[in-house]
């Protein structure tokens, strides 16, 4: 794919662009099955006890999840927060080094993978879905307010860059989260619509969908869907754009790369921006008053202008906390930039 593709305010378009390429290779299939080992893209930690869990959506799609408890758990009843990663992204990722680090702090905390993505169920793979991704948070509340040591009262949610667009979006209808917190928001149907900062043209949009449905022609004649674009270019050689950047760092380098993350390795299907162009997700965000939400931007961060929408769209109790000098991804796994202890105090104040 070329560098033109991913210059800031075309993420959206490079989906449809891509549809004129020759040939593609089909999204490369890892069986939906959990790996007992240890093969997070952070280190374990001697203070949490980790369990290997499944459990099924509303639409009976099993999902494998990572549970962390405090180490001393005991018997007696835990609040516990529902963890949604990035778009893209799988729960050895960010998502899973924010529930283990909650769990430290005292809560019962589950990270686990999308329908149709990583060890969860679902065919056919990399699948996206604004409606079932926004039910995967719900099935895991309903996980977690089954657990016999979790208090059912006390659930929240966590959600990062795509994850806290599913996570709002869950919340407004979910009244059992009781709290939701977001860092580095994306809202994702926001995004494929209508490209960064809304710059999508209605033209370009047409051009679009008229490739995405062209291609469902395609799918239809070989039976299987095509893989959609890379996330990301092989290297970036040449590559000047900030962003594309910033994500490669995270997503193709040792610091966060998985086999199973769709951003590091694979790429949706070509047809999966259908779902999300005239599903808007965060409509009803009001609704989620009077449950408490906390949105975290980095200030440097080029998403930054999605939680100071969601802040102006949110009725209260809300929040918006600045991190200074931080990127997008700093909120996904610096611990010098995530303001932890933040999201302690809010989820201590508001799941009593």
């Amino acid at each position: 794919m070329t560098q033109n593709l991913f210059v800031p305010g075309a993420l959206a378009l490079a989906f449809a662009l891509a549809l004129a390429q020759p040939a593609w290779a089909q999204a490369k299939h890892l069986s939906a099955q959990i790996n007992p080992d240890w093969d997070k893209t952070f280190p374990k930690s001697s203070k949490v006890e980790h369990r290997k869990v499944s459990f099924k959506n509303r639409y009976g799609i099993k999902l494998a999840a990572d549970l962390y408890l405090p180490s001393n758990h005991g018997t007696q009843r835990h609040g516990a927060l529902v963890v949604d990663g990035p778009f893209g992204s799988v729960k050895e990722q960010a998502s899973g080094f924010y529930a283990q680090n909650m769990a430290e702090r005292g809560y019962i905390a589950v990270a686990f993978d999308r329908s149709y993505t990583g060890e969860s169920g679902g065919e056919p793979r990399n699948v996206a879905s604004p409606e079932i991704n926004t039910d995967d948070v719900s099935a895991a509340v309903d996980y977690l307010g089954l657990l016999p040591n979790v208090d059912p009262r006390r659930i929240g949610v966590i959600g990062i860059c795509g994850g806290g667009g599913f996570s709002l979006n869950a919340a407004a209808v979910d009244t059992r989260i009781k709290a939701v917190a977001t860092t580095s928001m994306y809202d994702i149907s926001r995004l494929i619509a209508k490209g960064y900062y809304d710059k999508l043209s209605t033209e370009a949009r047409y051009q679009m969908l008229t490739h995405i449905n062209q291609q469902r022609w395609v799918d239809a004649e070989q039976g299987q869907p095509s893989a959609g674009p890379s996330f990301l270019p092989d290297n970036i050689d040449g590559v000047t754009d900030p962003v594309v950047r910033m994500y490669f760092d995270y997503y193709r380098t040792p610091r966060g790369f998985h086999k199973r993350s769709p951003n590091s390795s694979q790429a949706f299907t070509a047809t999966m921006p259908l779902s999300f162009m005239n599903t808007p997700m965060l409509t009803y965000i009001s609704d989620i008053s009077p449950r408490p939400i906390l949105l975290i931007a980095g200030d440097n961060a080029h998403s930054r202008y999605f939680s100071e929408d969601a802040y102006k769209a949110a009725a209260e109790p809300k929040e918006l906390l600045i991190v200074r000098d931080a990127i997008h991804t700093d909120l996904y796994d610096r611990t010098d930039k995530i303001p932890f202890d933040a999201i302690t105090s809010f989820f201590g104040k508001h799941l009593k």
